[in-house]
């Protein structure tokens, strides 16, 4: 299995360090800023190998330059303006990112960023913004009827599969998920779990899709419990799975 190491940045970030079960190779995914990545990397006695990027906002992407050697490989969206790359992948490849034995499948998933690509591999999803532990990104460049379309894909992945996200935003994606569905133990059970973890100061991540299947609106349209609940906030009926996101995603940027 793959050994996985956050490491934090910024405000609320994390940037990821895969490495090898042996070896010390490590590939960075999304790192946000250089320094501390730097510092994990010589504590942990790795070598950069490769870096992923999910997308081009600065907080994903302003330590890449200063990170990569020549001919340090940095995969990420085609057509996207983000330094240094030189390895642009685009939906339905596979990547085999450089001092990894694991290939990854590259997923789109518009919403967040139109070039917002998530990557599937060794048991594990690095969604970067665009699926969150109980939530999801805000919709600045997509519309709902893409974003839905993509977490309806990712849904479909093996539930076992661990989640790697770009915040740290869990506390506040499921208390806003409490309030789309207080009659969810499982959520509410959750919510608890993850208020003793951040009074801790501990990190809510990974999750396992199964669980964001079980406690993440955004993942629960077709629920007769969250429907109802996006249908009551629009005073409509809501007759795709599309119109119900696009409610909860509204209501999530005002809550």
């Amino acid at each position: 299995m793959l050994k996985i190491t956050p490491v934090p940045i910024l405000a609320d970030n994390y940037t990821w360090l895969i490495s090898p079960p042996q070896g010390r190779n490590a590939v960075v995914v999304d790192p946000g800023d250089s320094a501390p990545v730097a510092r994990a990397l010589e504590s942990l006695g790795l070598t950069l190998s490769a870096i992923i990027v999910t997308h081009h906002h600065g907080d994903h992407v302003a330590g890449v330059a200063e990170l990569v050697d020549n001919g340090t490989p940095v995969y990420g969206p085609r057509d996207s303006n983000i330094p240094n790359l030189t390895n642009p992948v685009s939906a339905g490849e596979t990547m085999a990112p450089a001092g990894l034995e694991t290939r990854f499948d590259v997923i789109a998933v518009p919403g967040h960023t139109l070039d917002h690509l998530a990557y599937f591999g060794g048991g594990a999803l690095f969604a970067g913004d665009a699926l969150f532990a109980g939530g999801c990104g805000r919709m600045f460049e997509g519309k709902p009827e893409q974003m839905q379309a993509y977490l309806a894909q990712l849904r479909t992945l093996p539930g076992e599969t661990r989640l790697y996200c770009g915040h740290e935003y869990t506390l506040a994606n499921l208390e806003f998920a409490v309030a789309v569905e207080p009659d969810n133990q499982a959520l509410q059970q959750r919510l608890e779990n993850v208020r003793q973890q951040r009074a801790k100061g501990v990190i809510t991540l990974p999750s396992t899709l199964a669980e964001e299947c079980d406690t993440n609106p955004f993942l629960r349209w077709d629920s007769d419990a969250v429907k109802r609940q996006a249908e009551a906030r629009a005073g409509q009926q809501l007759d795709t799975p599309a119109e119900v996101f696009a409610v909860l995603r509204q209501w999530k940027d005002n809550f």
